[in-house]
């Protein structure tokens, strides 16, 4: 009977023992997950999407979660800053106008001012440059001439020798001329002086030459420069009579600057035109007759229109002008 209340009191004891064994146990596995969750790495858990790469995302680049900051993005250039393409030289940021937007496409009604990035390449009648020659003169009439400007009411106009005319680029320069005695004149190359006239020589009309010194004299030595004159005139374009979508020739007109180049748009391209001795732009084929149009001076800036119909032999005023220099 001892012996049975002893196995008696046994058993109860062993059954706690294993109670508190597994207690135990769970309690000293939860302090381990516990301390695993806390550990600041975050690796504690391989299957966390927070670390793994998503599936989708291309090669080297991290998913990163929601929680965590934004990686910084690229650097975006000031609106104020100018860029340029890898190897591109450095060139002045372009004075603008107010209300006009440097290199937009723009319509008649609605110009633009664009620069060039480069002047083209200069001409025989470059800016700041004094030019030595000799001045004549002859009757100018109504004041028309090889540039086919047509008449004018102002006859204070040049003819421009034919080397310096160089195939009607010339024309429209405004120039001062001074004579020895001191007294000057700003004249508009209008015409052309054909051979004899030597480089340098200007033939200038009667009332242009009175002011030099006495006609009787038929000849004086002289200096003249370009001008970028003050005007309240605006570029103007016309088209050569019989122009059509299919060929036209294309003038500008009442420039300040020597115009260097024009050039149409066709397929997204710009293509310069060449130019005659008769002071027209020629698309022999009809190539961007009557669609936009870029002009650019000798200094390099650059006006676009966008779309001049072709009505032969009509000025169209742009309201656009080339800046002084």
């Amino acid at each position: 009977m001892k012996t049975r209340r002893h196995a008696a009191r046994r058993r109860p004891s062993t059954r706690a023992r294993w109670t508190t064994t597994a207690a135990a146990l769970v309690a000293t596995g939860a302090l381990v997950c516990l301390v695993v969750a806390l550990r600041p790495d975050g690796d504690a858990d391989p299957g966390r999407t927070v670390a793994a790469p998503a599936a989708d995302a291309p090669s080297g680049t991290v998913t990163r979660p929601p929680s965590a900051p934004p990686s910084p993005s690229p650097s975006r250039p000031s609106s104020a800053s100018p860029t340029m393409s890898p190897g591109a030289s450095p060139s002045k940021t372009p004075a603008v106008t107010p209300g006009v937007t440097p290199g937009a496409r723009a319509s008649a009604s609605s110009p633009a001012r664009a620069v060039a990035a480069e002047p083209p390449p200069a001409g025989r009648i470059r800016p700041g440059v004094a030019y030595r020659g000799l001045a004549t003169h002859y009757d100018a009439g109504d004041g028309d001439g090889a540039c086919l400007f047509g008449p004018s009411d102002d006859l204070m106009i040049a003819a421009m020798n034919h080397a310096d005319y160089e195939t009607s680029r010339a024309c429209g320069a405004h120039l001062r001329v001074r004579a020895a005695n001191g007294a000057s004149v700003t004249v508009k190359v209008t015409n052309e002086c054909p051979l004899p006239c030597a480089p340098g020589q200007l033939d200038l009309s009667k009332q242009a030459f009175a002011k030099l010194g006495a006609l009787s004299a038929g000849e004086i030595p002289i200096t003249w420069t370009l001008l970028s004159p003050s005007t309240s005139d605006t570029v103007a374009v016309r088209y050569k009579t019989g122009s059509t979508r299919y060929w036209c020739g294309i003038q500008v007109v009442d420039h300040r600057n020597p115009v260097a180049r024009l050039e149409v748009r066709d397929d997204g391209t710009w293509h310069p035109l060449p130019r005659a001795e008769f002071n027209y732009f020629l698309s022999e084929r009809g190539t961007g007759c009557g669609g936009p149009l870029r002009i650019t001076d000798i200094h390099g800036e650059q006006l676009l229109l966008d779309g001049i119909a072709v009505r032969p032999d009509v000025l169209q005023p742009t309201g656009l002008q080339f800046r002084r220099h």
